[in-house]
């Protein structure tokens, strides 16, 4: 320490020379040891003070205000803990704030490093003098605007520290408090920031809650430049341990929101983000403790996602540890929205505004996702991989499970559609993102389930059809894929080539090389190798024809090359185009097996729909392998037997003749192939024909037409047995019937061949030929009747189409072709148009038949009974031809050729088939002969119904398919157009349907009123039960897709149904009560349910009582003969609701822990939804145990009694869950248990538990009496249920107490001691009972406490209950339990807890 000479007595004794403000520079300066004796006198002071002042007022101050204070501090330096100097100090200090705040004193560097040389020598100054400083600065915190006017401010940690020493942390908190109430300007906040680092040894978590609150809160007026600083500055306080939770929740919440506005520009804000992005990225890698907090928010409540908290993810995955794990989150969060959209979208008790919130979500989080990839180029490139990865991994996850059926409108994208959209948008943005999409999808593919496959390569079709020239960059790699051409699943070769159709076309070199892969494909052992080489070769084709028709097609040479080893030359393609080039590989085909066969017939009829001309070479091409089959001259024209060959001791179809004949039908039947002529592009192919059978283009039309003819001829004429009987051979009985039911098969398909050709001829023929047409047609009607009996006596050996087993893979089920344009569907051989046609065929032959007899009945002349049978067979063949065709509409896809062609315009079908109904049920009779034995008139009557029912069946598959495809509606409004019901009751309801304004919902409301109700009411009036079945489907299915008012209306409507007419038929009756209960809106549902409970208590009797009717007064519906299939459907409706309230509990699950841990998400109106979430979810318990209860006092069957335990005890798992929800988290406040919860409590225990137990010791009475076998195994089922009921009612009533402890209420008061059981499953016959003593003392119930005592005795005999219930060895909820309530499993002796854990079944995982 310097020291410091005094000055001599005689000096004292005279008053030291003044010093000028000058001189006091040269004398700082000068770096004297010794002070002047000049500074050291106390009346210096207002001198020394006022030269500040006066240079204060120079024009220029900064650097002579600087100057001076700085020499005068340095010369206090020299002797700071002289009283003197220290008050000289705390003085100087005082005015040059006084200064600064009022803006005399400029800020600069100057000011800065005067304020700094300040902070060294505060531990000097007096501490009264600091708290006047403190206080001068507080109160002009309001005049710090710029971050310059906030220099001051870098004393109040020194000062801080000091204060905290001398009067505590509380006066310091006081200040703090002021600080953080006082209005902050944007370099005010800044500087806070910056400086609350070095508070944080004095600031408690609650103010640096509220300092955060701040400084989020004017971070918008913060200028963008500043922010990433600002942010970077709050990861480095997080790091430190600064709560770190606000911290991050604050920085996700406020660049998730929109706080750039529209003045400061988009890119700008993206450009901002993207900084901020990087520092939070190097945040982690510092401090991995921030990564689980990012990852702990998004998981706790998915809410929070938005694009930034999205891109934050997207980020933190770029590290290493963090990678699969954050990833995951994202990938959870976003299934989860689907599935709460999905789950809210078709549960009915939960209110509008849930639904439309989780609509919302999904659609926020799409967007999202969508925003974080189109910003990925704003100074963000390090997430592009991420991107990438994420974008696959949700493709991937198409498989999981029902992943795919989690979006059904239009108003979200879906899964696949969304990671298309984004690894599209990376594609075209992003260079460096291409390659690795490229490899990645070809990595995919070859490794990946070929149901998983698919998702991706319809990715490589769309990236082809969106950017074929930037995919031209990338052949390379597609050859190297298509090099394991002959690896891959059939369908996903297929698929494969047709995705790089637009690619193929404007690339020679990659066509020729996926021709050379086509090529070595044909010739591999593995039939569906060689399947997938037969639909590549037309997907080629035909991508050729349509790019020639659109004028697109042009070819580029590409400087890509070839992966392949074996690279050949391929010769350029001839004039004649793919089909002249690739006919030789055709005709390999045709020695193929069947299945291959049907492919490329299929394939040829597609070349003809894209290009009439093909159709004369394609009947060139296929005539010489038909005359193989065909022989004009012979006996027996058509040589069936050679379609068949032998293998392996199995008779197999070698040549599918009926697909042969209908591919060469419908090329005939098109109308440009009559006109077309062989043009000159179209060479010779590159095989040549035998002189005799080398014909023109004309002559091969005229050839398969005179055949077809001579084979209408034959069949007309012939004899079925005889000619079947002529294709068996010298073979074996067993090897002779499988060849007759292949053979039979083929005739079948070629008669429908034959009749679809009758009946497009017979929509343009006139009178007399029409006549000739129907007669011919209702032959072969009866002809393919005939085969059809012969095909179904011969069943039980199954028949194999040609498929040889290869060693390539098999195919894979349930595989989603989705666009693929070649698939393997059994396509039906007549066409919507021929089935119409037939219908009104029937329809005129059955009215006319009936007319003749009924005029030949009053005549009393007999009428031949065969006009009558032609009748009905031909309505059955037409009735099973068009089921079979309706239910194949939706396996065929949309973009296949074949679809228009075959399926046409289905939604015609409807009108005929209605009048057809129609006249089925009106009742109309056959009366051919009144010495008719009564078998005749019931077959008759038998008849009928069956084609009624199949009608029906008809009717309500189109009905599906109309309300599955938007563009289908028209068949509805057909169908109402044309009926004739009159149902006077329902005039009212047609009448007001009238009148809806949404056209969709009146069609349908139309269609329920005219159509569908009154038809339900004449076949109920006739005991049509089996048909009122399929009406009844009919009806739920359209109710479901009518709002609220309307389908409220329909569940009215079945409720009256349900209580005025007597329906003793099991089926029908759990149909209707289904169509009741379901159309319902809640609560109206379950009180439906429950009074239908009450009448199902009073026909069958109750534990109780004998007492029974047999039925109901109330519901008609409900008796001795339909009770147990009612009570089926009841307890499948209770299963469905119990389902939804797990559902409903993780929901409420989310909103409890957020609002508990004060997460600030979404706090518009989040309190107020909750709480009337809440509120339904416990009204729908509440009506759940009204239910429940009425079965518990019903006499139940066997499998009904075993259900209902199995559901209550699910359901009592689901409130113990609900009930632990109300307890509130360590360190949260303890709610009251709301009023709705407290209502839920005591009805359970009334008027469930109580019976229960009595349901429960009814049951084990029964088992004591029991000696069969198999009712000892009903025993044993049952006492598998009973154990685990009542641990969950246990659990659920321990739950109750704790909640009774904390929260003060009693919830207790109404429950009753259970049953003395110790969970042992009896065999009388093999095991002695242990306890047989009557003065045994019975173990009480837990609740038993809470009656009688008072509420913490009740809790501690309740924990002691509980150390006994839940100490079982391994049970998953036991250790859970004990876990969170601190209990000691380890005070159950070791043998008690053997013999329970073999007793009691162990319980799922809470959730």
């Amino acid at each position: 320490m310097t020291t410091v000479t005094t000055a001599t007595s005689t000096s004292e004794q005279q008053p030291p020379p003044q010093l000028t403000d000058t001189e006091i520079i040269n004398l700082a300066n000068q770096n004297h040891l010794h002070l002047h004796p000049y500074i050291l006198s106390t009346s210096s002071h207002p001198t020394l003070l006022s030269y500040l002042h006066n240079r204060a007022l120079s024009p220029s101050p900064s650097l002579p205000i600087s100057h001076y204070t700085l020499s005068l501090l340095s010369l206090i330096s020299l002797s700071p803990h002289t009283p003197p100097l220290s008050s000289l100090l705390s003085s100087l200090l005082s005015d040059y704030t006084n200064l600064f705040l009022s803006f005399q004193i400029p800020r600069d560097s100057n000011s800065l490093k005067t304020i700094h040389c300040f902070t060294t020598l505060l531990n000097n100054a007096p501490i009264k003098d600091l708290e006047y400083i403190l206080e001068s600065i507080v109160l002009n915190l309001s005049k710090l605007v710029s971050l310059d006017d906030t220099q001051i401010l870098d004393i109040l940690p020194a000062c801080f520290n000091l204060l905290i020493n001398e009067n505590g942390r509380e006066f310091v908190g006081l200040i703090l408090d002021r600080v953080i109430d006082s209005e902050w300007s944007k370099g005010l906040l800044v500087k806070m920031v910056s400086l609350v680092g070095e508070f944080m040894g004095f600031i408690d978590k609650v103010r640096g809650r509220e300092f955060l609150e701040k400084v989020f809160k004017g971070m918008k007026r913060v200028d963008l430049q500043d922010l990433p600083l600002l942010v970077y500055q709050l990861l480095v306080l997080a790091s430190k341990g600064f709560n770190k939770r606000e911290v991050i929740e604050g920085i996700l919440v406020f660049f998730g929101s929109e706080f750039g506005g529209l003045k400061r520009g988009s890119s700008i804000v993206r450009q901002v983000e993207g900084t901020v992005l990087l520092h939070v990225n190097f945040a982690v890698k510092q401090d991995p403790s921030l990564g689980k907090e990012v990852m702990g928010l998004v998981k706790l409540d998915f809410r929070a996602l938005n694009h930034f908290t999205i891109a934050v993810l997207l980020s933190v995955a770029r590290v290493r540890r963090f990678s699969e794990r954050s990833l995951g989150i994202l990938k959870t969060a976003l299934l989860t929205a689907y599935r709460d959209h999905k789950f809210a979208k078709n549960c009915k008790w939960l209110p509008d505004d849930f639904k439309e919130e989780c609509l919302q979500n999904v659609q926020i989080v799409e967007k999202a996702l969508l925003r974080a990839v189109n910003d990925s180029n704003y100074g963000r490139e390090h997430i592009v991989p991420t991107i990438v990865q994420f974008s696959f991994l949700l493709l991937e996850s198409l498989d999981d499970g029902n992943v795919g059926e989690l979006w059904d409108s239009n108003a979200v994208l879906g899964i696949e559609e969304l990671s298309i959209q984004m690894l599209k948008t990376l594609f075209e943005v992003h260079e460096m993102a291409r390659n690795e999409i490229i490899e990645q999808s070809k990595f995919r593919i070859l490794s990946l389930k070929p149901e998983q496959n698919i998702p991706i390569i319809r990715l490589l079709g769309y990236l082809v059809q969106s950017y074929p020239y930037l995919m031209l960059e990338h052949i390379s790699r597609l050859k190297e894929l298509l090099d394991y051409f002959v690896f891959m699943h059939d369908k996903v070769a297929t698929h494969l080539v047709a995705a790089l159709m637009p690619l193929i076309n404007l690339s020679c070199d990659l066509q020729n090389y996926t021709i050379l892969v086509v090529r070595k494909a044909m010739f591999r052992r593995e039939d569906a190798v060689r399947l997938s080489a037969t639909n590549a070769i037309f997907n080629l084709t035909l991508a050729e024809k349509e790019a020639k028709r659109d004028g697109s097609f042009s070819f580029q040479d590409s400087s890509s090359q070839a992966s392949c080893s074996q690279q050949a030359e391929i010769p350029g393609i001839v004039d004649g185009g793919l089909f002249q080039e690739l006919s030789g590989l055709l005709q390999r085909c045709l020695y193929q097996q069947a299945e291959i066969k049907e492919v490329m017939y299929h394939g040829l009829l597609k070349l003809v729909l894209a290009d009439p001309s093909s159709a004369g070479p394609i009947l060139d091409f296929l005539l010489p392998h038909f005359l193989c089959f065909f022989k004009e001259d012979a006996d027996v024209q058509l040589e069936i037997s050679r379609c068949t060959k032998s293998l392996s001791g199995n008779v197999v179809i070698e040549e599918p003749l009926d697909a042969l004949l209908s591919c060469v039908s419908l090329i005939l039947l098109q109308p440009h192939g009559k006109a077309d002529c062989p043009d000159s592009t179209w060479p010779c192919f590159g095989f040549s024909f035998s002189q005799e059978n080398e014909l023109g283009s004309n002559l091969s039309r005229e050839s398969f037409s005179n055949a077809l003819l001579k084979i209408q001829k034959f069949l007309k004429k012939g004899n079925l047995e005889d000619f079947l009987s002529h294709i068996l051979g010298d073979s074996s009985t067993s090897v002779q019937e499988e060849k007759r039911k292949c053979c039979a098969l083929i005739l079948a398909g070629i008669i429908e061949v034959i009749l679809n050709t009758i009946a497009t001829k017979l929509k343009k023929a006139k009178d007399i030929e029409r006549a000739d047409l129907e007669k011919e047609l209702v032959e072969f009607v009866n002809l393919h009747e005939s085969v059809e009996k012969d095909l179904s006596a011969r069943l039980s050996i199954g028949i194999k189409r040609g498929n040889v087993q290869a060693t390539a893979p098999g195919p894979a089920s349930n595989i989603d072709l989705g666009n693929n344009r070649l698939t393997q569907e059994r396509i039906p051989y007549l066409t919507t148009s021929s089935l119409c046609q037939l219908m009104q065929t029937a329809l005129k032959l059955y009215d006319v038949g009936c007319s003749k007899t009924i005029a030949a009945s009053q005549n009393h002349r007999q009428l031949s009974s065969s006009k009558p049978l032609k009748c009905l067979k031909i309505v059955a063949f037409v009735l099973n031809s068009s089921l079979h065709h309706i239910k194949s509409y939706l396996n065929v896809a949309k973009e296949n050729p074949l679809r228009t062609l075959i399926y046409g315009e289905i939604k015609l079908m409807g009108p005929p088939l209605l009048k057809l109904i129609f006249l089925l049920k009106s009742g109309k009779k056959f009366v051919t002969d009144e010495k008719k034995k009564e078998e005749k008139r019931r077959k008759d009557v038998e008849d009928r119904k069956e084609h009624l029912h199949l009608a029906l069946l008809c009717m309500k598959e189109l009905v599906t398919i109309s309300l599955q495809n938007p563009h289908l509606t028209g068949l509805l409004a057909d169908l109402v157009s044309v009926s004739t019901l009159e149902y006077r009751e329902l005039d009212d309801k047609y009448e007001e349907a009238s009148r809806i304004d949404d056209q969709h919902i009146r069609i349908k409301e139309l269609f329920v009123a005219k159509v569908l109700k009154p038809l339900f009411s004449e076949l109920l009036a006739q005991s049509y039960l089996h048909e009122i079945e399929i009406i009844s489907d009919m009806l739920l299915m359209i109710g479901e897709k009518l709002p609220c008012k309307w389908r409220n209306s329909l569940g009215a409507w079945s409720i009256q149904v349900c209580k005025g007419n007597v329906i003793k038929n099991s089926k029908v009756a759990r149909s209707v009560v289904a169509l009741a209960i379901c159309l319902s809106s809640p609560p109206s549902d379950l009180i439906v349910a429950q009074d239908m409970a009450k009448e199902l208590l009073k026909v069958t009797g109750s534990e109780t009582s004998d007492n029974t009717s047999d039925v109901s007064e109330s519901y008609s519906i409900v008796n001795q003969s339909t009770s147990t299939s009612i009570i089926s459907c009841l307890q499948k409706l209770m299963e469905a609701i119990i389902v939804d309230i797990d559902w409903a509990i993780k929901k409420l699950k989310t909103f409890t822990l957020v609002s508990q841990k004060s997460i600030h998400f979404s706090q518009k109106e989040e309190q107020v939804t909750g709480l009337e979430y809440e509120n339904n979810l416990y009204s729908r318990a509440e009506a759940v145990v009204k239910v429940l209860s009425c079965f518990v006092l019903t006499n139940l069957k066997e499998p009904q009694a075993e259900h209902l335990l199995r559901l209550t005890a699910k359901f009592y798992k689901h409130l113990a869950r609900m009930s632990r929800l109300r307890i509130a988290s360590k360190g949260c406040k303890q709610l009251l248990p709301s009023l709705a919860f407290q209502k839920l409590v005591e009805l359970t225990c009334k008027q469930l538990t109580v019976p229960l137990y009595n349901f429960v010791a009814e049951m084990q009475r029964e088992q004591e009496n029991a000696n069969s076998k198999c009712t000892t195994n009903k025993i044993k089922r049952e006492n598998k249920c009973i154990p685990n009921l009542i641990f969950q009612i246990e659990v659920y009533e321990k739950h109750l107490i704790q909640l009774s402890k904390v929260s003060k209420v009693n919830l207790l008061r109404h429950a009753k001691r259970s049953t003395s059981r110790d969970f042992k499953i009896i065999d009388s016959r093999k095991i002695i009972r242990e306890e047989n003593d009557p003065n045994h003392e019975p173990v009480y119930h837990a609740a038993t406490a809470a009656e009688n005592g008072s509420s913490e005795s009740g809790v501690k005999e309740g924990n002691e209950s509980g150390k006994v219930l839940s100490s079982q060895c391994g049970s998953p909820l036991a250790e859970e339990e004990s876990e969170s309530d601190g209990e000691n499993g380890g005070a159950l002796p070791l043998a008690k807890r053997v013999k329970r854990g073999k007793v009691v079944q162990d319980s799922d995982d809470e959730a």
